[in-house]
């Protein structure tokens, strides 16, 4: 099974840190510290995801040294580059038509999602796209004011409501026909494309599961991926790796 891994972009949202790494190279952990990168290559590896495409950019050297040929993590990793910024599907245009769903993986996020699971999900369910879907609560901290014609007239007022949605974690499959609509060097966000397939009358499914999931995008996503990676290392990588890398460390 393939799978593309995006990790392309600045991470400016997590500066000063991506000033002098790419956000996918930021370690995890303390005792043991190691990019989320390889760590999503690991999990890749163990749900029989063996040939890995990563599209890079912003210091894309950088990963292609840590990252290497992937034989270390049990799998084929090759490069594509990004000369200019091309948006989380844009940077597909890179990799030729694939004949099989392609897993489509964003660099940089902490999960336990079953990726394998998921693939079989897509191929089950006869889709175009399957998308990884998480819930994620909002908490107002405000008085909601709601109105209807008149926006002088209140209809109704909640104090500091919850509303619940379903997030994309940033984990796509997508099947041979996505490539139809996609421009070479022309950008194009994930959900501008896949809004395009859905249009056209392609399934789009969505796959969830009971699992964990942490988009580190801001300087306390950091923080917090850093805690609990290390109190639940063992889960992230399989109990197996976790136990391989004690021993490593023992000796």
């Amino acid at each position: 099974m393939k799978a593309a891994l995006l990790a392309g972009g600045k991470g400016t949202r997590l500066r000063p840190y991506t000033y002098v790494l790419p956000k996918p190279l930021m370690p995890l952990g303390s005792e043991q510290p190691m990019p989320i990168i390889e760590l999503v290559l690991r999990q890749l590896s163990q749900s029989g995801f063996r040939d890995v495409t990563i599209i890079t950019g912003y210091l894309g050297e950088l990963i292609e040294a840590i990252c290497g040929d992937g034989r270390r993590f049990a799998t084929r990793i090759d490069y594509r580059r990004e000369t200019v910024p091309l948006g989380t599907a844009g940077g597909l245009t890179l990799l030729e038509r694939p004949s099989e769903p392609v897993l489509v993986i964003n660099g940089d996020i902490l999960t336990t999602l079953d990726f394998a699971e998921m693939y079989r999900f897509h191929q089950a369910r006869g889709a175009a796209a399957t998308i990884a879907s998480y819930p994620r609560e909002v908490k107002i901290d405000f008085g909601v004011l709601l109105f209807e014609d008149d926006p002088h007239v209140l209809k109704g007022y909640h104090e500091k409501p919850e509303y619940s949605f379903q997030v994309s974690m940033g984990v796509y499959i997508l099947d041979p026909v996505a490539w139809d609509y996609l421009e070479p060097g022309q950008s194009l966000g994930m959900p501008d494309l896949l809004e395009a397939m859905r249009r056209d009358g392609h399934d789009i499914h969505c796959f969830r599961e009971p699992c964990y999931w942490l988009d580190i995008g801001r300087p306390d996503d950091y923080e917090l991926a850093n805690e609990v990676f290390e109190s639940r290392r063992a889960q992230f990588l399989g109990e197996r790796q976790a136990e391989t890398l004690r021993i490593g460390r023992d000796q």
